[in-house]
């Protein structure tokens, strides 16, 4: 199935049924008074988050959605039926917002997460409501009210607690494959990652990580160009980013220190936040090399580099048990961070009732 990780849809919600002005007309009363019901309320449109759905796939061609229509009040005093929800189903990890002013609607990054869309319209009031003691026989009614409508944009930003970033070729495809149980394409040409992948990395029976992989960035992305930037939205909810370089390219020509400094400027222009993300450094590729490494250290002094760096090589493995034994870490030590942040917080909420 083609990976779609975005699409553009419109949602109704249903009017509101009328009220009705109607009056009682049974044996023995043949002026028994109004007696119109109120109409009922439109159904509403709601979204949840799905983790057996994997993409938006299913909005890319079917791109209207309506809720039904609340029924119109009866007589003898009976209210009209509401009418029913419509359920959207989205892959977790789904952000909505309104397609008209940006504004976000919803943020849906956990299973079973539910957010209201447009809500029905109320229904109109029947005859019943007028009355009084100087009209007793009143002949008004209002009309439903319509319901919400809004165009809605739909971004999928995949859950993963690390992500991979490089040129094309840079192998981060065989790193994923190196470490984790996903199998993407591999090849020995540019651009054969065409959508995010996924990969599970387990360390041992309790800890494991989720990485992804997108498509390599080429000089210019933030502008457009290549398709990398079409996913870099992925990496926004990562913890940590890993910036794999190839350091023995076979190419002569091509100077590893300008490719690692131009992908760091694309991801600047990208997105700030993005770009301030804890970031380590990963050469890749260092069984071609002698004296591995003497290059390593060499190439890290010529790019300015002060953060962590390892030298793997994801074809043989060389190197990458220690990487993701550090990530792990890494991992678990935010993640105690933010257990203690949370815990001080409320501790202070309760100190301050």
């Amino acid at each position: 199935m083609k990976f779609i990780d975005e699409a553009t849809i419109k949602v109704y919600a249903g009017d509101g049924g009328n009220g009705v002005a109607t009056f009682r007309r049974e044996k023995y009363e043949p002026m028994g008074g109004p007696s119109g019901g109120d109409g009922g309320r439109g159904g509403s449109i709601y979204v949840i988050a799905d983790r057996n759905i994997n993409t938006l796939v299913d909005y890319r061609y079917t791109r209207n959605f309506r809720a039904q229509r609340g029924e119109n009040g009866r007589s003898a005093g009976c209210y009209g039926a509401q009418g029913e929800d419509t359920v959207l189903r989205v892959p977790v990890g789904t952000v909505i917002s309104d397609k008209a002013t940006g504004q976000m609607l919803a943020d849906l990054a956990e299973d079973g997460n539910k957010a209201l869309l447009a809500k029905g319209g109320k229904g109109g009031l029947g005859n019943i409501h007028f009355k009084s003691s100087t009209n007793r026989a009143p002949r008004q009614c209002t009309k439903g009210e319509p319901g919400e409508e809004f165009e809605l944009y739909l971004e999928l930003k995949v859950l993963a607690d690390v992500g991979l970033l490089g040129m094309p070729n840079a192998g981060k495809s065989t790193f994923i494959r190196s470490v984790s149980a996903a199998k993407p394409k591999v090849a020995d040409y540019p651009f054969t990652t065409l959508q995010p992948n996924l990969g599970v990395v387990r360390i041992d029976t309790n800890r494991s990580f989720v990485i992804a992989d997108i498509p390599g960035l080429i000089e210019g992305a933030a502008e457009g160009a290549g398709l990398g930037h079409q996913f870099l939205r992925h990496l926004s909810r990562t913890s940590l980013l890993l910036h794999l370089v190839d350091i023995a390219p076979l190419d002569g020509e091509t100077d590893p220190v300008r490719e690692a400094r131009a992908i760091v400027e694309e991801l600047r222009k990208y997105d700030e936040a993005l770009y301030n993300k804890p970031r380590w450094l990963v050469l890749n590729k260092i069984d071609m090399l002698e004296g591995a490494q003497e290059q390593a250290e060499k190439f890290v002094n010529d790019l300015g580099w002060e953060g962590r760096y390892f030298a793997v090589s994801a074809i043989n493995g060389n190197g990458c048990r220690e990487l993701t034994y550090a990530i792990m870490e890494y991992l678990e030590n935010v993640k105690q961070e933010e257990s203690n942040m949370q815990a001080q917080t409320t501790i202070e909420k309760n100190a301050g009732q």
